[in-house]
């Protein structure tokens, strides 16, 4: 069977269909993107910049000295180096926590990289979930999205919603998704919400099977401090008496995302009437002559 590739077409990620390369899918993620940027992501960047300037100001002065544009360019491009360094440690712990899951033995790794794989060990201790799946790709025709998914799971609850790994709790199917970056943000929810209302899904060696009914859907947070592991709401929120579903939202933000794309690049047409060239003449100028 073919595989599922992805191509990246003005920044957003798009998932090819395996059997008809017409049908193309935006990915989840790009979809996720449409929500409006965090405020902090300016002041942020403009302290990455600043700390950095400051940590190593006297090679920056050098640098300046010789080639001021160059020295611009390093210091403005601090928050992108790092997001990409944090990025990268992120693809490689997900690459280790999946071989751990599915039961490989993993040795030695790099120092930056042993807390996160010691604290996904805790978190296999400590839980005990059976794999279902990992990384397979969830595809839906009904909306129009794609994405791949960390882990489908088996995990068993006590009536309190604790974690029972001795197994003797209620076991419960479960969308999973492995976090590292600093903290755990609410678009989680979208992203998983997404995955488990998806069509079908498709393996990596293209085999395609209709996607099971999770009953809900949790994230693990591992840093190199600590670790946890926290249940996402995937269906209704009811606030203030007034039900919201997540997967609603999602299919807004989904909407948005062919607005943005599409719909908005077409809306405005050419001019039908504009300022000629030269100085414009009044109707009063004219019957002056």
């Amino acid at each position: 069977m073919p595989k599922v590739r992805t191509v990246y077409r003005g920044g957003s990620r798009f998932y090819v269909h395996p059997e008809d390369r017409e049908i193309v899918h935006p990915g989840v993620t790009s979809v996720i993107g449409m929500l409006p940027k965090q405020n902090f992501l300016g002041p942020w960047n403009a302290k990455m910049a600043a700390t950095l300037a400051v940590d190593s100001i006297d090679f920056v002065a050098d640098m300046a000295a010789r080639d001021r544009d160059g020295a611009i360019q390093y210091l403005s491009g601090a928050a992108r180096r790092y997001t990409k360094v944090r990025a990268d440690l992120g693809s490689e712990a997900h690459d280790l926590f999946e071989r751990l899951i599915r039961g490989e033995h993993v040795g030695r790794v790099r120092a930056d990289l042993t807390p996160y794989v010691e604290h996904f060990r805790e978190f296999l201790e400590a839980v005990n979930p059976e794999l279902v799946r990992a990384e397979d790709v969830a595809w839906s025709d009904t909306y129009g999205y794609a994405g791949s998914f960390d882990a489908m799971m088996f995990v068993w609850l006590d009536e309190s919603g604790k974690p029972t790994p001795d197994r003797s709790g209620r076991r419960h199917l479960v969308m999973g998704d492995w976090k590292t970056s600093k903290a755990t943000y609410a678009d989680v929810a979208l992203q998983m919400s997404a995955y488990a209302n998806a069509d079908f899904l498709i393996d990596p060696d293209g085999n395609r099977e209709p996607m099971p009914a999770c009953e809900g859907a949790a994230v693990l947070h591992v840093t190199d401090e600590t670790w946890s592991f926290k249940p996402v709401e995937i269906g209704d929120v009811v606030i203030d008496g007034e039900t919201h579903n997540v997967f609603d939202h999602f299919l807004c933000l989904r909407k948005t995302f062919t607005w943005d794309r599409d719909v908005s690049r077409r809306v405005i047409g050419k001019p039908i009437a504009s300022k000629k060239a030269g100085r414009l003449v009044t109707g009063t100028q004219r019957r002056a002559r």
